[in-house]
Protein backbone atom coordinates (compact mmCIF):
# COMPACT_ATOMS: atom_id res chain seq x y z
CA UNK A 1 0.00 0.00 0.00
CA UNK A 2 2.46 2.60 -1.19
CA UNK A 3 -0.28 5.23 -1.30
CA UNK A 4 -0.50 4.97 2.51
CA UNK A 5 3.08 6.12 3.02
CA UNK A 6 3.40 9.64 4.32
CA UNK A 7 6.62 11.51 3.73
CA UNK A 8 7.46 14.07 6.38
CA UNK A 9 9.43 17.05 5.20
CA UNK A 10 12.05 18.30 7.62
CA UNK A 11 12.02 22.06 7.31
CA UNK A 12 13.30 24.37 9.99
CA UNK A 13 14.09 28.04 9.82
CA UNK A 14 17.69 28.84 10.63
CA UNK A 15 18.34 32.16 12.30
CA UNK A 16 21.65 33.91 12.57
CA UNK A 17 22.25 36.40 15.35
CA UNK A 18 23.06 39.59 13.44
CA UNK A 19 24.09 41.33 16.67
CA UNK A 20 26.80 38.73 17.29
CA UNK A 21 28.16 39.22 13.77
CA UNK A 22 27.96 42.99 14.09
CA UNK A 23 29.91 42.89 17.36
CA UNK A 24 32.53 40.70 15.71
CA UNK A 25 32.90 43.17 12.82
CA UNK A 26 33.04 46.17 15.12
CA UNK A 27 35.67 44.55 17.32
CA UNK A 28 37.89 43.07 14.58
CA UNK A 29 37.18 45.27 11.57
CA UNK A 30 36.00 43.95 8.23
CA UNK A 31 39.14 42.06 7.25
CA UNK A 32 39.65 40.47 10.68
CA UNK A 33 36.01 39.49 11.09
CA UNK A 34 35.84 38.12 7.52
CA UNK A 35 38.86 35.97 8.34
CA UNK A 36 37.30 34.68 11.59
CA UNK A 37 33.96 33.93 9.92
CA UNK A 38 35.56 32.16 6.96
CA UNK A 39 37.73 30.01 9.23
CA UNK A 40 34.71 29.26 11.42
CA UNK A 41 32.62 28.20 8.41
CA UNK A 42 35.40 25.90 7.26
CA UNK A 43 35.89 24.42 10.73
CA UNK A 44 32.14 23.92 11.22
CA UNK A 45 31.88 21.98 7.97
CA UNK A 46 34.79 19.75 9.00
CA UNK A 47 33.41 19.24 12.54
CA UNK A 48 29.91 18.40 11.33
CA UNK A 49 31.30 15.70 9.07
CA UNK A 50 33.64 14.46 11.79
CA UNK A 51 30.83 14.29 14.37
CA UNK A 52 28.67 12.24 12.02
CA UNK A 53 31.58 9.90 11.26
CA UNK A 54 32.26 9.38 14.97
CA UNK A 55 28.60 8.49 15.48
CA UNK A 56 28.79 5.81 12.78
CA UNK A 57 31.97 4.48 14.42
CA UNK A 58 30.34 4.39 17.85
CA UNK A 59 32.93 6.70 19.43
CA UNK A 60 30.73 8.58 21.87
CA UNK A 61 33.47 10.30 23.90
CA UNK A 62 35.17 11.69 20.80
CA UNK A 63 31.79 12.60 19.32
CA UNK A 64 30.94 14.55 22.46
CA UNK A 65 34.18 16.56 22.19
CA UNK A 66 33.47 17.31 18.54
CA UNK A 67 29.90 18.41 19.30
CA UNK A 68 31.15 20.64 22.15
CA UNK A 69 33.54 22.34 19.73
CA UNK A 70 30.57 22.92 17.38
CA UNK A 71 28.82 24.73 20.23
CA UNK A 72 31.74 27.09 20.80
CA UNK A 73 32.48 27.82 17.14
CA UNK A 74 28.87 28.34 16.08
CA UNK A 75 28.11 30.56 19.06
CA UNK A 76 31.13 32.74 18.24
CA UNK A 77 29.64 33.71 14.86
CA UNK A 78 25.98 33.95 15.86
CA UNK A 79 24.66 30.52 14.88
CA UNK A 80 22.59 30.09 18.02
CA UNK A 81 20.33 27.34 16.67
CA UNK A 82 23.31 25.26 15.60
CA UNK A 83 24.96 25.81 18.99
CA UNK A 84 21.79 24.75 20.80
CA UNK A 85 21.35 21.57 18.75
CA UNK A 86 25.02 20.64 19.13
CA UNK A 87 24.49 21.03 22.88
CA UNK A 88 21.49 18.70 22.59
CA UNK A 89 23.79 16.11 21.00
CA UNK A 90 26.09 16.23 24.02
CA UNK A 91 23.11 15.85 26.37
CA UNK A 92 21.92 12.77 24.46
CA UNK A 93 25.39 11.25 24.73
CA UNK A 94 25.51 12.04 28.46
CA UNK A 95 22.08 10.44 28.93
CA UNK A 96 23.13 7.34 26.99
CA UNK A 97 20.04 7.67 24.77
CA UNK A 98 21.06 6.22 21.41
CA UNK A 99 17.68 6.68 19.74
CA UNK A 100 17.47 10.34 20.71
CA UNK A 101 21.10 10.80 19.71
CA UNK A 102 20.44 9.47 16.20
CA UNK A 103 17.47 11.80 15.79
CA UNK A 104 19.23 14.87 17.20
CA UNK A 105 22.35 14.18 15.14
CA UNK A 106 20.21 14.14 11.98
CA UNK A 107 18.78 17.47 13.05
CA UNK A 108 22.28 18.79 13.74
CA UNK A 109 23.40 17.90 10.22
CA UNK A 110 20.31 19.55 8.67
CA UNK A 111 20.65 22.70 10.80
CA UNK A 112 24.40 22.77 10.20
CA UNK A 113 24.05 22.65 6.43
CA UNK A 114 21.36 25.33 6.46
CA UNK A 115 23.32 27.51 8.86
CA UNK A 116 26.45 27.30 6.74
CA UNK A 117 24.45 28.25 3.66
CA UNK A 118 22.77 31.13 5.50
CA UNK A 119 26.02 32.62 6.79
CA UNK A 120 27.73 32.07 3.44
CA UNK A 121 24.89 33.99 1.77
CA UNK A 122 25.21 36.74 4.38
CA UNK A 123 28.93 36.96 3.80
CA UNK A 124 28.31 37.13 0.07
CA UNK A 125 26.26 40.26 0.62
CA UNK A 126 29.17 41.92 2.45
CA UNK A 127 31.61 41.58 -0.42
Amino acid sequence: MAEDVLVLTQDETVRLDPDRLEQLYLRLGDAGADDVVCRAIEELAVRLSHTERLFRQGKAAEMRKSARSLVAISDQIGMRTLARVAGDVTRCIDAGDGVALAAVLSRLIRIGERSLTAIWDTQGLRV
